[in-house]
C-alpha cells in the first residue's frame, strides 16, 4: 500500500519469499508503473516514526539499499537480504521507499505463506488499485495537483500539464489514474524472471 494516498493505491503481490530485495525493488517497480530511476531502500521499521527505547536501548535502524548505495554502518546491501528474511525482521511487516525527493513510502504486509509451486512465477500480481502516481509529479501532494489540473480543461496550467503527462506516460492517451491492467503488469513481470 501506497501511503498517503487517497484513495488508496495498493497492491496485492505473489511473491516468493526467497527473493532478493534488489528482485523485489523490480517487481515494485512494475507494479507500480515506475522507471527506477531514482535511489530506493527498504526498512523493516517505518522509516519517518520516531524510534522508542526498549529496555532503554534505541532499536537499530537499519536500511537496504543495492551495494553501491551504502554509505551509511548502518545500511546493509539489499541483495543480502531475502523478502521473507525482511519481513522476519519486521514481525511480517516492512516498508519500501522509492524516490527519496517524492518519496513514495509503501507499507509492504505479509498476508500469508504457501509452499512454492514451481509452475508459477517468483513474482506475480493478483490485485491492486489505481495506476501508480507518475514519475517525478512531487510526492502525493504534487501528483494530486496534477491530476486535479487534468481533470480540468479550464484550469491555467492544463495547457502546460496535459503535454508533460504524455511525456512522462510515453502515451497521448488520457490518463486515467484509476486503471490498473494487472494482465500487463504480470507480463512484464515474467520478463524480470
Amino acid at each position: 500500500m501506497l501511503l498517503d494516498s487517497e484513495p488508496v493505491i495498493w497492491r496485492r503481490l505473489e511473491v516468493r519469499g526467497s527473493l532478493a530485495l534488489n528482485w523485489m525493488h523490480q517487481v515494485l517497480q512494475v507494479a507500480f508503473g515506475w522507471q527506477d530511476v531514482h535511489l530506493h531502500r527498504f526498512t523493516a521499521l517505518e522509516p519517518f516514526v520516531r524510534l522508542r527505547p526498549i529496555d532503554g536501548v534505541f532499536p537499530e535502524d537499519l536500511q537496504w539499499l543495492p551495494r553501491q548505495e551504502c554509505s551509511d554502518p548502518d545500511d546493509r546491501p539489499e541483495e543480502e537480504l531475502s523478502v521473507e528474511q525482511l519481513f522476519a525482521l519486521g514481525s511480517g511487516v516492512a516498508f519500501y521507499e522509492y524516490d527519496f525527493g517524492d518519496s513514495w513510502l509503501h507499507r509492504l504486509e505479509l498476508l500469508s505463506r504457501r509452499p512454492v509451486n514451481e509452475g508459477v512465477p517468483p513474482a506475480r500480481l493478483i490485485d491492486g488499485a489505481r495506476c501508480g502516481p507518475l514519475e517525478d509529479s512531487g510526492g502525493m501532494p504534487g501528483y494530486e495537483q496534477i491530476m486535479d489540473v487534468l481533470a480540468d480543461p479550464k484550469h491555467p496550467d492544463h495547457t502546460e500539464c496535459a503535454p508533460w503527462v504524455a511525456e512522462v506516460t510515453g502515451s497521448e492517451d488520457p490518463f486515467d489514474p484509476a486503471f490498473l491492467d494487472v494482465s500487463a503488469v504480470n507480463r512484464e513481470l515474467s520478463d524480470l524472471s
